[in-house]
């Protein structure tokens, strides 16, 4: 068994894998997610704002639901559209933002900003958001929040303490996009962070949230993040972003309507009923991605298979180096790593949207002889996992998982198999 582990992993384990990552994202699929949880048509104009790596995706399926008059324009990341009949579907950069992300916001901000009390908003919401709407506080430029998001970025820091900063900074950002209209907004959000609190989905541009200027310099002295002088300085004096109990969302509703902990779900029971016992770890894990590949690896080693152990939640990684890859491939280097040698063990850890940071794919497949491979490739995984490069070691291997686009984000999946059932 080990020489073939080798040349490839089992075929098995991989369509496996594979399967239930598809059971996941189907689960989140914005069409069926959307049944039944469209609000009534109003007695004005019914207008569609959005923004997310899935914010097409959910503009198609609401064309496909709504009866009526509709208008509106979402943005998302280049190379993710979808065709729309009636919606404008603008795109940008993600994960750092770019002109096109500063116009799609202006853009956004001019549709609403003529509506009435009798109109209706119905705001897509969904991960990547935060990068898509540029729109830099007064005083602030396209540069400044460039260089915050690349600090962010580099910083370790967990989504929520990131989007406490964003925040601060931004003219659409927590909950000001929403107030900036009349109109009663109905939020319709995909989540894609930790605990499904949708105030911090592409930062809440349609939600107002209890954290501000404080919780904001609380996570940039937690974190240790240098923030560009221009936003240290800005931040110190930065204005209070409207609170939850602010009149000018009296009349809105925010409805989570696709999460990981659904897709999760619905992964686990494909997996039993197939005849694996499964073990959940959750859908809010956190942290450095090496630190918990390591001690998923652990983990792994000391079960007792036949078992599938599924977890979501949305890992870090503080760049030490110039290489390629995102946290999931992050976390499964660390992983193949600490299952070395180890037979009867495959994973797959991948971003639910399709892309795992900036690179072509959603993450990768890792089994006991992962580590050999690389070497055997001419990569050393420790060196490359020192350099943040777990995209070139897992390219070398041959087992980068990449499905493309997915049309939705509900975080990351991360499967792990033990023996067969």
């Amino acid at each position: 068994m080990e020489g073939a582990l080798l040349t490839r992993m089992e075929a098995w384990a991989t369509n496996l894998l594979g399967e239930l990552f598809g059971v996941a994202v189907s689960a989140a699929d914005p069409f069926e997610a959307m049944r039944g949880r469209l609000p009534e048509r109003p007695k004005g104009r019914s207008v569609v704002i959005g923004a997310g790596k899935g914010a097409a995706q959910m503009a198609q399926a609401l064309e496909r639901h709504w009866q009526g008059a509709l208008s509106g324009t979402v943005v998302t990341r280049y190379g993710y559209a979808a065709p729309c009949e009636r919606i404008r579907v603008l795109e940008a950069a993600h994960p750092v933002p770019d002109a096109a992300g500063l116009a799609a916001s202006e853009v956004l901000l001019a549709e609403i900003s003529d509506l009435g009390e009798d109109d209706l908003v119905i705001a897509l919401v969904c991960g990547g958001g935060s990068s898509l709407l540029a729109a830099p506080a007064e005083g602030l430029r396209l540069e400044d929040e460039q260089a915050l998001n690349e600090a962010l970025l580099a910083s370790g820091a967990p989504i929520g303490e990131m989007n406490a900063i964003r925040k601060m900074v931004s003219r659409v950002k927590g909950g000001r996009l929403a107030a900036a209209t009349r109109a009663r907004v109905v939020s319709l959000i995909v989540s894609d962070v930790p605990g499904d609190d949708p105030a911090q989905v592409a930062s809440g541009p349609t939600v107002p949230s209890a954290s501000g200027r404080a919780e904001a310099l609380a996570a940039v002295a937690r974190y240790g993040i240098a923030l560009p002088p221009k936003i240290a300085a800005y931040l110190e004096t930065a204005p209070e972003p409207p609170g939850p109990d602010d009149t000018a969302f009296a009349r809105d509703e925010v409805h989570v309507i696709a999460s990981a902990g659904l897709s999760l779900a619905a992964a686990q029971a494909h997996a039993e009923a197939k005849g694996w016992p499964v073990r959940y770890l959750g859908d809010d894990l956190e942290g450095e991605a090496r630190e918990l590949g390591a001690a998923h690896a652990r983990m792994a080693r000391e079960a007792e298979g036949p078992l599938l152990i599924l977890s979501g939640g949305e890992t870090t990684v503080t760049l030490d180096g110039p290489g390629r890859g995102g946290r999931n491939t992050e976390y499964l280097l660390s992983f193949a790593l600490g299952i070395e040698g180890a037979e009867g063990i495959a994973a797959l850890a991948a971003d639910t949207d399709g892309i795992d940071g900036s690179e072509d794919n959603a993450g990768a497949f890792v089994d006991g002889a992962s580590a050999e491979r690389m070497r055997a490739a001419g990569v050393d995984p420790e060196d490359a996992l020192g350099r943040n490069d777990a995209y070139s070691a897992f390219e070398a291997a041959g087992t980068l998982f990449a499905p493309g686009p997915t049309g939705t984000n509900v975080n990351d999946f991360r499967a792990i198999l033990i023996g067969r059932a």
